[in-house]
């Protein structure tokens, strides 16, 4: 195996030219960047320059990029809200930016409805009746829709439809937190 050749630092010249070519690789957050930025640069004094240099041409915008990646999130993939929310936390949106945005997004939105579309399109084996009589399957339902950002109450309402004894779901506790990604 051969060593893997260093990278060479960059003045704030070609840190700009290379932050804009990231840019076009793939949208990001100012603190996305600014963290790229950080394994380049020459010197860290130069990246605030570079980041508010791009700021002013409009190349970079947290507000426009968590917007638009909650959008893809919701109306392609069909998230639920914790996941959309994590996704942008991931993506280092500041805090208070991706409330605003997640809240924006689904103010409007049933959360059960979101989750009854998920399933039918995700998930055509509980539709078809495949997870009906074997807990196992179920719950592995009940998982996935957790993962992709759904509450609990959602979920058991969407999840009753399909399984063949649906008393037997247990109603979630009042305190149900969404939150818990795994």
């Amino acid at each position: 195996m051969t060593p893997r050749k260093a990278r060479p630092k960059l003045a704030e010249p070609e840190l700009f030219d290379y932050a804009v070519r990231a840019l076009a690789n793939r949208a990001c957050s100012s603190d996305e960047l600014r963290f790229k930025l950080r394994q380049r640069a020459a010197r860290l004094s130069d990246i605030d320059p570079v980041i508010v240099r791009l700021k002013e041409l409009g190349y970079l915008n947290d507000k426009r990029f968590a917007e638009m990646l909650t959008t893809l999130r919701v109306e392609n993939d069909g998230f639920g809200k914790m996941r959309v929310l994590h996704d942008l936390r991931a993506r280092r949106v500041a805090p208070k930016l991706a409330e605003q945005a997640v809240a924006r997004a689904f103010e409007d939105r049933n959360e059960v409805d979101m989750v009854a579309a998920y399933v039918e399109r995700r998930m055509p084996s509980v539709v078809a009746g495949g997870h009906a009589g074997d807990d196992r399957k179920l719950g592995a339902a009940y998982r996935k829709l957790r993962r992709a950002g759904f509450a609990s109450g959602a979920i058991l309402t969407v999840l009753k439809r399909y399984a063949a004894h649906p008393e037997l779901l247990e109603e979630p506790p009042p305190d149900d937190d969404p939150g818990d990604l795994q």
